[in-house]
């Protein structure tokens, strides 16, 4: 504790002395600082989700491949015990990286330390990064529109829909979620106006069980369609529209093909397409910018469907489940979404009292 204490009086000096210098820095870093591979620490829950986590993961090895010995990359699972967020996240901290790279979970953690490390960088992914609370030279953050890709994934599965019920299922109620869902209950409802759509959180992001029991439910009243947004959880959705012959509207990866190459083609053939939010491609392509010495650090960054980081995933499935006119449909909406001739309903910023009113109007 004591050796804890003495590194961080060390630090917060050093964070003084700089902070003048990278107060003239537009993007607070610089790629020639040492030689050596910039080294990288990967903070996520558990692999194994086939979204979120999994997205991530194949981002940084995708850049292991491309980048070479130019980086040195580490992947370090946190749990789901809370109790161990703020020691990894120290631990990462400490351990002589570059960068510290999270995703929302622990963005609590940036906000609390990032000042007392001035010499690492923590890029932060899937949140909105508050940068009034303080002074955040070393912060980056990637804000993903997934409201955008989930309204064309509600248009999709609205307009497809027989039993005009459709299905929605969080992990935990939050900001992030509430941002695919009003984007999802949008775009439903062009397609069909008196849509419904039954909803339900899971209040985890890996208890499987309890999402297929909500999935049952949701199956049962109706809806022949849900959107996964449920991370580890929603692996007992799919099981439960694989038992009721029903379908899911993936979340994050190519979940259909993920599954596919797993050697499970039941799990697959129920997922039409999966609404992507292309964790892997963003984080790659931040490591490419840092390495040219590009990336806008003390700054959000928003990536939406003109950036190529969120959109609908295009398989054999897809090509499958939907007749070409309705995929050129929503290709149509895209291109307006892009030119900003439709304006999708953001979670972000939204109050929970108008988000609970977007959702019981469509409630079955």
């Amino acid at each position: 504790m004591k050796r804890f204490f003495t590194k961080l009086c060390v630090l917060m000096m050093a964070f003084s002395l700089l902070a003048p210098l990278w107060g003239s820095l537009p993007t607070a870093q610089a790629a020639d600082k040492k030689d050596g591979p910039l080294k990288v620490a990967l903070l996520i829950g558990n692999r194994g989700d086939m979204s979120f986590f999994d997205s991530a993961v194949a981002g940084m090895e995708k850049a292991e491949k491309e980048f070479g010995k130019k980086i040195d990359v580490k992947i370090i699972e946190h749990g789901d015990d809370p109790s161990g967020f703020e020691p990894n996240f120290l631990d990462a901290a400490d351990s002589g990286v570059d960068v510290v790279i999270v995703s929302s979970t622990l963005s609590e953690f940036v906000t609390k330390y990032a000042p007392d490390y001035p010499d690492v960088e923590f890029w932060i992914f899937d949140t909105e990064f508050d940068f009034s609370k303080g002074d955040y030279p070393n912060v980056y953050s990637i804000v993903y529109k997934a409201n955008e890709a989930s309204f064309l994934g509600g248009y999709l599965v609205a307009a497809q829909s027989k039993s005009g019920v459709i299905g929605f299922l969080g992990g935990i109620d939050q900001n992030i979620i509430s941002d695919f869902l009003v984007g999802f209950i949008q775009g439903a409802k062009e397609a069909k106006p008196d849509i419904k759509v039954a909803t339900s959180y899971v209040g985890s992001w890996t208890d499987s069980a309890k999402g297929k029991e909500l999935g049952i439910a949701m199956y049962n009243q109706g809806a022949d369609i849900v959107f996964n947004v449920a991370g580890g959880s929603g692996v007992g959705l799919i099981e439960a529209a694989v038992e009721n012959k029903k379908q899911v509207l993936g979340v994050d990866s190519d979940q259909a093909m993920m599954y596919k190459a797993q050697g499970k083609e039941d799990f697959a053939k129920v997922i039409p397409t999966s609404v992507l939010k292309n964790v892997g491609d963003s984080l790659h392509r931040a490591i490419g910018l840092r390495l040219e010495g590009k990336l806008k650090l003390g700054a959000n960054e928003e990536l939406g469907i003109k950036e190529g980081s969120v959109g609908l995933a295009d398989n054999e499935y897809f090509q499958a489940a939907y007749p070409e006119d309705l995929r050129a449909k929503v290709k149509e909406l895209e291109d307006k979404i892009i030119k900003g001739e439709i304006k999708v309903d953001s979670g972000y910023g939204m109050p929970t009292e108008k988000v609970k009113e977007i959702r019981d109007g469509v409630k079955p």
